[in-house]
This record gives C-alpha cells, structure tokens and sequence, in this order.
C-alpha cells in the first residue's frame, strides 16, 4: 500500500505542496475502520486517511463536511481538512497534522467552555440537511420537530432493528425499547437543537501542542446535547473539570444522570451491532432501570 498511496499522493497534491517529490510515509496505527498516515515533508507533516469507496461511500466526504461546519463556527479547533478525494477504488482524506501536547487542568477547563458554546449553537429542526456517519455506521439525519421522535426513529429504533437481524438482541429486549420509547419524552425536557459532535468519545479529541482542544472524527448533526454529555462518560470518561466548566456555562438538567444514560444507548448499541455480545450487559442495564 506504501508504494501505490506514494504515487497517489504525488499525483494528488503536486500543487499543494513544492516539495511534493520529498517526503516519506510513517504508517499509524490501523483503527477499526481506516488505514493511517503521516505524510513527512521537510518542513511539515499531514495526516492521511485511507479507505474503501464501495465499503463505506463518501465516508471521508461527509466527515469533510462535519469539520468544516463545526470550524465555521468559530469556537473550538478541528484539524484543517486539506483535500479528500478517490483514487483506484480508495477514499482519501488528508488532513493537518497536530501535533499533540499535555491536557493540563486549563486545557480540560477550556474544553468544557467551548464545547458549552458549541452546543449553544441552535437550529430549527432535530438532524440535519444530509446523512453521515457515526463510525462506518451510516446515521439518517432526517430534519424533525421534536428530540423524542428523532432521537426514537433516527437513532435508537434503526440500531435496534439492526441487532434483531443479527440475533444480538432478544424479543424481550425489543419489548423493553417499546417501552423506554414511551418514555423518552418525559425524561428529556424540550431544549433548541444543539450542535453536535456526535462521536465524542475520548478517542476523538486532541490537545495540541499548545494545551488546546481540538475534535476529530464528527458525526455532526443537530440533537439533544445529552448525547455529547453522556458519551464522554464512556470508554474512558473525562476529567471533572471539563464537566465543572461546561455546567458553569450551559447548567446541566436536574436530571443528566438519566438523560446521560439513554442518550448512551445509542453508541453501545452501534458497538453491539459492529463488535458483538460484550457490549449488551451495559444495555442490559440502562433498559432494566428505565424499562
């Protein structure tokens, strides 16, 4: 893959940089979905990802897309998206290389403000004017009224029905959903759309090499900021200062415990559907509570 993505890049981004026949590929570390890269110049770098265009259509595209929209709002830094485009059944996004550096208690602090204000950041509709995806799941952002509805049928009903298919989930589980459903609009009082990352896990941020946040890997839509919130208590969680920070700015409900939780269902439930059974306990548990 080395020799063949050296041509593409020359052939690709000859007019982007001069020293474009003077550079050097460092492999990544393969994630679950995409090749990666760094691009060395002489007096640079860049970050390239690689994928399949049958597999995963416009993967790179919509991720493009979900960068530029949140760096338009002016708040808080993504990576500068510098070309995506196709080559010989590829997909390539090539993006600025940041440069990591200490998450110090200003950093999480900053983190918490900013990403308060970015979700102070409204529309008039749940979802948005195209689809995307949350990892290689594609994700409907069909525009609608009310979070209830869209968190219900663009969100969790689709996972669901998902996992049935694959013998994931039980009867008695899609039985249980019935009823949280019924639920949901009781639990999450009405809020304006927020903007969202949408994947925010502690694998898809950054601190760079001046103490500052930076998102990578959107799923960028318009929805309930719980979801934000309640997946940064997963796979790792974040520091407290990031949540004493955010509050400060944009208070949490009464009741974010609750809200957190559901909201959560939908990433573990992707999870369930991409990398099997160890993930239903956790689910298990959110619908024996609310359920």
């Amino acid at each position: 893959m080395e020799k063949a993505l050296q041509y593409i890049i020359t052939q690709n981004l000859s007019h982007l940089f001069p020293d474009i026949n003077n550079f050097s590929i460092t492999p990544g570390v393969r994630g679950s979905i995409n090749e990666t890269y760094r691009i060395n110049f002489p007096d640079n770098a860049v970050f390239c990802k690689v994928n399949s265009t049958v597999e995963f259509p416009q993967l790179f595209q919509k991720e493009m897309n979900g960068l530029d929209f949140i760096r338009r709002q002016d708040i808080i830094k993504v990576p500068e998206a510098i070309r995506c485009f196709e080559e010989e059944g590829k997909q390539f996004l090539i993006l600025e290389w940041i440069q990591e550096g200490e998450r110090t208690e200003g950093f999480w602090k900053k983190f918490g403000e900013q990403l308060a204000h970015l979700h102070k950041i409204t529309n008039i509709s749940f979802g948005l004017k195209e689809d995307n995806y949350m990892g290689s799941v594609p994700q409907s952002n069909k525009l609608t009224g009310t979070w209830s509805k869209f968190f219900i049928d663009e969100r969790l009903r689709p996972l669901v029905n998902k996992c049935l298919s694959k013998k994931l989930l039980s009867g008695l589980h899609s039985k249980q959903f019935q009823i949280l459903y019924n639920r949901i609009p009781q639990i999450f009082e009405e809020e304006p759309p927020s903007l969202l990352h949408g994947d925010l896990w502690s694998g898809n941020f950054m601190c760079d090499e001046n103490s500052e946040p930076v998102l990578i890997d959107p799923a960028v839509y318009f929805g309930h900021r719980s979801v934000d919130l309640g997946m940064t208590t997963l796979f790792g969680g974040f520091d407290e200062t990031f949540y004493d920070a955010y509050h400060y700015h944009f208070p949490f409900p009464n009741n974010e415990d609750e809200q957190w939780e559901i909201c959560n269902l939908y990433p573990l439930l992707i999870h369930l559907y991409l990398f099997g059974g160890s993930y239903l306990p956790q689910i298990e548990r959110i619908l024996k509570r609310f359920a």
